[in-house]
């Protein structure tokens, strides 16, 4: 919705729509940038370390920096957050993923260049367990 470029690199605004009971990320932390989510509609859970929050319309959820993290559509019906990405730049993070097809579809080795490029460490291999735990599908991938 907004890029580094518009804001000389402050922050970045992106909408993130999910269907329901959708895992958006495997784990993963930033170690550039902060995220602030809020949630415009749907129920929206997220694990921040060992913590599990979850948020409704109006409701801020904060991702620091160095915390290990991912965020889920947490009901049955679709979920709408915007987030604002601190500093710029992970944004492009998004657009490149798109290209290469998604998390499933990259190559363990080229995901893991594009992770390095932005600076983010993650973990695919938590996906089954995610899923396993809070009753999630990760997009692509059958419940």
């Amino acid at each position: 919705m907004i890029d580094g470029a518009t804001t000389t690199g402050g922050f970045s605004l992106v909408e993130h729509p999910m269907g329901p009971r959708a895992l958006a990320a495997p784990l993963h932390r930033h170690t550039r940038e902060d995220e602030y989510s809020y949630v415009l509609e749907g129920r929206v859970g997220a694990l921040l370390g060992d913590e599990v929050v979850e948020g409704g319309p109006g409701d801020l959820i904060f991702k620091p920096r160095n915390q290990w993290h991912t965020f889920w559509n947490a009901g049955d019906e679709p979920a709408r957050l915007l987030e604002i990405i601190a500093p710029a730049g992970f944004e492009q993070f998004f657009d490149e993923l798109v290209d290469l097809g998604g998390v499933t579809a990259a190559s363990p080795e080229v995901l893991g260049e594009l992770c390095a490029r932005y600076e983010l460490e993650m973990q695919p291999d938590s996906v089954p367990g995610l899923a396993e735990r809070f009753g999630l599908q990760f997009p692509g991938e059958p419940l």
